[in-house]
């Protein structure tokens, strides 16, 4: 049976991550609130946790606007194309560099431990990008990083747990280096690659400092650039010409915004219930041995 005294320190510890997490999620709701509310409640300030007033004409005005829709197509393509680049480019490293029998595998390691301490300057990047004509495309986006020094190590220690008699056994029926990676680890290594996936999304999803930095050209914005610069300038792209939504555009722009946030958030939250059983399991099992 538990002592009283764990009991207690249990149910402090409850306590304290409820009201962490409610921390967390109380100002996702408030935004969730304002973007159902009429333009009148958020800019008097009425709205706290439920909308007042409830309408939809926030998400209808952003479903209206194309530069919204253009700049959550770059986000989505952006997301998909550099995550499958990464978990490429991440596993084709991590594999060779895993297994013993591979020469110069602890260089490997040591150049890329150099970058994980040790990051270039922007200016570098920038002249690079540059001379690579990588400026004002999505690629300037994806292939500077395309393999995290962290989710390196990560998945090296997972690929050096699977039992190399596997690795062997397939060599032995005639299997080169790559089918193995392809048919064999990859398919073990599952949970591992869900994880690593999560983390890879979530970065290009809310890829922000890359796209300020080498895209100039409006229509290769990612939404989160796009949402600065709704922040910044309160410039709304629908012609508010229109008569539903004319009010809304001349008297607060505050509940466009805050629907577009639920719009930009809303695609990764939805991501995480599919892969969240591999979640726990793919950082564990990586992280046994090193």
């Amino acid at each position: 049976m538990m002592s009283r005294s764990f009991q207690i320190f249990n149910s402090f510890n409850i306590l304290f991550m409820c009201l962490l997490g409610l921390a967390m999620f109380l100002p996702f709701l408030n935004v969730i609130a304002q973007s159902f509310s009429s333009s009148e409640a958020v800019t008097s300030g009425k709205v706290t946790f439920w909308p007042v007033d409830v309408t939809t004409i926030n998400y209808r005005y952003v479903f209206s606007d194309a530069s919204i829709w253009r700049a959550f197509a770059v986000s989505v393509f952006i997301t998909v194309a550099g995550t499958l680049i990464n978990l490429v480019a991440t596993a084709t490293l991590a594999y060779p560099v895993s297994r013993e029998e591979y020469v110069g595998r602890k260089l490997i390691m040591l150049m890329v431990l150099i970058t994980m301490i040790f990051s270039a300057p922007l200016i570098p990047n920038f002249l690079l990008m540059k001379n690579l004509h990588l400026m004002n495309t999505p690629w300037a986006m994806i292939l500077p990083g395309a393999i995290s020094a962290f989710n390196f190590f990560v998945m090296h220690s997972f690929f050096k747990q699977l039992p190399a008699e596997v690795i062997d056994s397939a060599r032995i029926d005639g299997c080169g280096e790559v089918r193995i990676l392809m048919k064999m680890v990859v398919p073990l290594s599952k949970p591992v690659m869900a994880s690593l996936g999560i983390f890879y999304a979530v970065g290009h999803w809310n890829a922000y400092m890359n796209a300020l930095y080498y895209i100039d050209q409006p229509k290769w914005w990612p939404l989160q650039v796009l949402l600065k610069k709704m922040f910044e300038t309160d410039d709304l792209s629908i012609d508010p010409g229109a008569s539903q939504f004319s009010e809304l555009a001349f008297t607060s722009p505050e509940g466009i915004k805050m629907a577009t946030i639920v719009i930009a958030t809303l695609p990764i939250i939805l991501l995480y219930p599919f892969l969240q059983k591999h979640f726990v399991k793919g950082l564990t099992l990586g992280a046994v041995k090193s």
